[in-house]
C-alpha cells in the first residue's frame, strides 16, 4: 500500500467468506449493493476469471440506464481475492476512464466474527489518488461496502 497512490476500506462483515464471494461473484446480487442506494444497478457482463468481462450500468429511476463501470477482471483466486481495473475495459481495450483509472483489489479474509473484507484503490499518480479521495472514495465505497455486508449478512442468518 502505497498511501500517496491507493485509497483503502476495511470492514468485518458478519458472514462467511462464501457468502460474501457470492455476492461479489452472482450478478443478482451484486445488484442489490453495488451502486450506492436508491440509485439501482443493472450487471451488463459479470464474467469472474481473469481476462473477464465487468460491465455494469446504473439508473436513478430504473427505467434510464446509463454506464457506470466497464472493466476487466486481473486476478481471481476463488473466496480470497478479486482485482480489476478500470484502465481496460471489458474488450481488454486501453480506456481513459472517468472519473480515474484505478484497480481495485478486494481481499477476503477469515474473521472470527466472519469475513474481514478489505479493498485497495491503486491509482496511477497522486493526482488521480486525491481526485478520486475527493470524489467521495470514502463515502461511495464505504456506501456499498455497508450494502454488501448488509446483503451477506442477511443471507447468512437465513
Amino acid at each position: 500500500m502505497n498511501p500517496e497512490l491507493d485509497l483503502t476500506l476495511e470492514r468485518i462483515i458478519r458472514a462467511p467468506r462464501a457468502v460474501v464471494w457470492s455476492a461479489w461473484t452472482d450478478p443478482s446480487r451484486l445488484e442489490k449493493w453495488w451502486v450506492p442506494a436508491p440509485t439501482v444497478c443493472r450487471v451488463d457482463r459479470l464474467d469472474v476469471r481473469p481476462g473477464g468481462g465487468f460491465v455494469t450500468r446504473l439508473s436513478d429511476d430504473g427505467v434510464k440506464f446509463v454506464p457506470h463501470i466497464n472493466a476487466s477482471f486481473l486476478v481471481v483466486d476463488e473466496l480470497e481475492r478479486i482485482v480489476f481495473t478500470n484502465a481496460i475495459d471489458s474488450t481488454w481495450r486501453p480506456t481513459n476512464p472517468a472519473p480515474v483509472p484505478m484497480t481495485a483489489e478486494i481481499t477476503l479474509t477469515d474473521h472470527l466474527d466472519g469475513t474481514d473484507y478489505r479493498v485497495l484503490v491503486r491509482h496511477g499518480d497522486p493526482t488521480a489518488r486525491a481526485r478520486h479521495e475527493e470524489l467521495g472514495f470514502l463515502e461511495g465505497w464505504g456506501s456499498v461496502t455497508k450494502q454488501l455486508a448488509a446483503a451477506a449478512e442477511s443471507q447468512a442468518a437465513r
